[in-house]
């Protein structure tokens, strides 16, 4: 008897849980609000993106985002998972774990499901979910702080100033609230938010500066059959940039794929060009048996060699247990060490300006912007992640946080998106 009601008790909650969390309105009204905030990054990926058109869509997700049934919530972490971190998955192609590509999308679902659920739980009004949406601006499971709620904005007529943005929300809950016609009330009072914000111009350095445009595949990028090509196609830049009488080259991440400080006759080759124009790249460094993602700038036969500070989690650095961190490195990655790391940013000084350098994940940090840097010069490699949204994700942070602490990026990627950011 006491089995028959146990069963009975699962099979009520089994229903139950189907009912709440898997009805097909709460997923289909889940996939609609994620959409909505998501489809700015595929606008702007196929550069269909129109301000009007951000703005519509900016405040219909988050304005649904807010009233919508908790049960829905789970559903929209799960699609932004999704339509935001898909790409990560792509890198395993390089581990020969392809199998692995698809838990890792539906897990990056799980994992924003699962944030969203907790929103959810901790949700009693309106007014707490905003607080807990705003919260996550500065939530960064494992380190990873690539899901900026704000950066929704960026390409629409409001301002992604943490201030405006809790303005912005603040008057979408008052919304909420209201009924009828005066909904519209707050509404139309988002719209003078953009005159609210002030900006000064940054003024740019009077410097000539060559972003190499590279798109090596990854596939051959660190196959040793490929070194001296590589070598030679980075020499043949830096000499076109001399022949356009530029000032600077910028190379990309690991645009050296290899321990540049250990290849003397490279070093040497490139201390001698130095001479005509200095360069910026990336390369590997070893010391003292500890390996760094590093960038090296050259001038006037000299040398400075800076580490990356911040390291890309699950990618350069596993944020968990040693003991877990050696079963995974041992397990997927061949043996292979996480990545040493610089305990503070590093300024390259050219020509009278700072520029503070960044190596890709990095770059879209507050760490990095300490002091709130006038200049910054950031080198990416994106081939792992390609194609995808990833260079445009990547992107659009830099704008987001170039506006935010009203810095000149300037931006070298290998497969990537190259450029000058103006706040």
């Amino acid at each position: 008897m006491q089995t028959y009601l146990n069963r009975l008790a699962c099979e009520s909650f089994d229903k139950k849980f189907s009912k709440g969390y898997f009805s097909t309105f709460f997923i289909i009204k889940g996939f609609f609000i994620a959409f909505s905030l998501s489809i700015f990054i595929y606008l702007d990926c196929f550069s269909l993106h129109v301000k009007i058109i951000d703005t519509i869509f900016a405040i219909v997700g988050f304005y649904t985002l807010l009233t919508c049934s908790k049960r829905t919530l789970p559903w929209v972490g799960f699609f932004i998972g999704f339509f935001w971190f898909y790409w990560i998955s792509f890198s395993f192609r390089y581990y020969d774990l392809s199998f692995l590509i698809p838990f890792v999308m539906i897990g990056f679902g799980f994992i924003y499901g699962f944030i969203f659920w907790v929103i959810a739980k901790l949700s009693k009004s309106v007014e707490i979910r905003a607080f807990l949406l705003f919260g996550l601006s500065f939530f960064a499971p494992f380190g990873f702080n690539w899901f900026k709620p704000e950066l929704v904005l960026i390409n629409s007529y409001f301002s992604t100033n943490l201030y405006m943005y809790a303005v912005f929300l603040t008057l979408l809950v008052i919304s909420s609230r209201l009924n009828g016609l005066k909904k519209l009330i707050p509404i139309s009072l988002l719209f003078l938010l953009p005159f609210l914000n002030t900006h000064k111009n940054p003024i740019l350095p009077k410097l000539n500066i060559a972003l190499a445009n590279t798109n090596l595949n990854q596939e051959i990028k660190w196959d040793k059959r490929y070194k001296d090509e590589i070598v030679r196609g980075n020499f043949h830049i830096i000499s076109e940039a001399i022949k356009a009488k530029k000032e600077l080259v910028v190379l990309s991440e690991s645009a050296f794929p290899m321990y540049l400080n250990m290849e003397d006759s490279i070093m040497d080759d490139l201390k001698i060009l130095s001479f005509q124009i200095p360069i910026i790249t990336g390369g590997l460094r070893v010391k003292n048996n500890k390996v760094y993602n590093s960038s090296y700038f050259f001038n006037k036969g000299e040398v400075q060699i800076a580490n990356k500070v911040v390291l890309v989690p699950f990618g350069e650095k596993i944020p968990l247990p040693k003991f877990i961190v050696d079963f995974i490195n041992k397990t997927f990655f061949g043996g292979a060490s996480d990545y040493e790391s610089a305990k503070e940013p590093f300024d390259f000084i050219l020509s009278g300006y700072e520029f503070r350098n960044a190596i890709c994940f990095e770059a879209t940090t507050d760490e990095l912007f300490k002091d709130n840097p006038k200049f910054m010069i950031a080198i990416s490699n994106n081939a792992w992640f390609k194609p995808s949204i990833e260079p445009t994700l990547q992107k659009l942070l830099l704008k987001l946080y170039a506006k935010r602490y009203n810095t000149v990026i300037y931006h070298s990627a290998n497969g990537g998106i190259n450029g000058v950011i103006v706040p």
